[in-house]
């Protein structure tokens, strides 16, 4: 495709991770044409990124996309790599064809439709669906004096291993399983302390993520499923024992304390009024939804989400979204859960497109 050129399909895809995926093969059961736009150059979408050492915390078939189980792997719990292999395969198996690398610049809408302006063209569609997901989105707190910290800051999003860190402080901010993992591998090479908002909730070493999807959603449907409040709190976000985490707990190490009051230049404060000098400081502290490229459409709204009904953006009906948490359908970031929200809304495009076509 030519950076001048104009395509056009039923439905565009921006994103080509696990929720792209998951979409597209339920449009495939319909007639309606659609590109899937992919911004990385290979497969495996945020989990290129992810740090070497990831593992999930559930068995490979509680971490499948529809239609095709995640084949079980050598260890319990598959890894990064199995993950990238998994969502190769998934494409070939399903014959998605994906335009990569292709950046989504801006979409805008129209009385004929919606644009998708990339870096190699411009594709138009009868409707968008956004599955973009939060990794281009890191989150890190705004603590008083991080800017005049003179030691290394680094996401998680861009952590791949704790080489970099032998020898020193190191601080590990935030209390989910990837400052729990994270921790547990920097541990071993650097002086760690790991900081959370709240006392850590560590689950029964035999409990895993598959148990924990089942006890959540058991909740979520007690409480009656998808209302504005979403699920019910806890569970999900409960830290598995991983084997590495096990072997942390074993080292003395998977301790947690409350946070800092601010940075100074060499360290931080800490609430009784004793500083500590660090060196490096590890954000495990989340992400948010990755929606930039449709600022241009107006609807993002102050929380830097998306009014949806559903899956279905409330301004701007022609514009769907998959797989940025818990807004956009129970569980929906997770291999597994993002199930529910792909069906629907590939349901929900077919009926609005079909439906306009007919009349």
């Amino acid at each position: 495709m030519v950076a001048n050129e104009t395509r056009t399909r039923d439905v565009a895809i921006i994103g080509g991770g696990q929720s792209a995926l998951a979409t597209a093969y339920f449009l495939r059961r319909t007639n309606l044409s659609f590109v899937i736009l992919d911004g990385e150059p290979a497969a495996g979408g945020a989990w290129r990124h992810a740090w070497p050492s990831l593992r999930l915390f559930s068995p490979g078939q509680w971490s499948s996309l529809p239609g095709w189980p995640m084949a079980p792997t050598g260890d319990a719990y598959p890894s990064r790599e199995e993950v990238i292999d998994y969502l190769s395969r998934y494409e070939a198996r399903y014959g998605l064809r994906i335009e990569r690398p292709v950046e989504v610049l801006n979409v805008t809408a129209n009385s004929d439709g919606m644009e998708v302006a990339t870096d190699k063209g411009t594709w138009r569609a009868g409707a968008v669906i956004s599955t973009t997901g939060t990794w281009r989105a890191p989150h890190i707190p705004d603590y008083q004096g991080r800017d005049q910290f003179r030691g290394r800051q680094v996401h998680s999003a861009h952590y791949q291993g704790p080489e970099p860190f032998a020898g020193q402080a190191v601080l590990v901010v935030g209390g989910g399983n990837s400052g729990a993992q994270i921790l547990a591998e920097a541990s071993q090479v650097a002086g760690t302390a790991w900081v959370t908002q709240q006392p850590p909730s560590f689950l029964p070493d035999d409990v895993d993520g598959r148990v924990l999807f089942e006890r959540a959603t058991q909740r979520w449907k007690a409480q009656g499923g998808t209302g504005p409040e979403g699920p019910p709190p806890g569970g999900l976000g409960d830290i598995v024992m991983v084997p590495a985490v096990q072997a942390a707990r074993g080292r003395g190490v998977l301790h947690a304390v409350r946070p800092f009051t601010r940075f100074v230049a060499t360290g931080v404060l800490w609430e009784d009024g004793s500083e500590s000098t660090v060196d490096a400081v590890i954000w495990c502290t989340g992400f948010r939804p990755a929606l930039k490229h449709l600022n241009s459409l107006g609807v993002v709204n102050t929380e830097g989400k998306i009014d949806v009904q559903g899956t279905r953006s409330v301004l701007e009906p022609r514009l769907w979204l998959v797989g940025y948490g818990e807004w956009t359908g129970f569980a929906s970031a997770t291999l597994v859960g993002v199930m529910r929200g792909a069906r629907q809304t590939a349901q929900e495009v077919f009926g609005v497109l079909k439906g306009e076509s007919a009349r």
